[in-house]
């Protein structure tokens, strides 16, 4: 049997088709199908966020990002999919 990349993302459709959260997960479902899982903790802008905050959010990207105007917080579905959390907060220093 061979196997090709290209042919195993040919279905794949990472667009953003809805959000949801939980006291401690957000959940995002793509278009074809999956839903992206993590822990809210990943990012903090959400989780100081109010859930009607949390809940104001809108397609960017063309479909493959999250934006939430009220808390200047912005996701991708790649990022989503690779696992990564929202980057440490500079200190400035002293």
């Amino acid at each position: 049997m061979s196997f090709s990349a290209s042919s195993a993302h040919s279905n794949s459709d990472e667009r953003v088709l809805d959000v949801q959260f939980t006291d401690d997960a957000i959940s995002v479902s793509l278009r074809d199908g999956r839903v992206i899982t993590v822990p809210l903790v990943w990012y903090p802008r959400l989780l100081a966020g109010t859930a009607s905050q949390r809940e104001n959010w809108k397609i960017a990207g063309g479909g493959y990002g999250i934006h939430w105007p009220e808390i200047d917080e912005d996701l991708s579905t790649e990022g989503l999919l690779r696992g990564a959390p929202a980057p440490k907060a500079s200190v400035p220093a002293k």
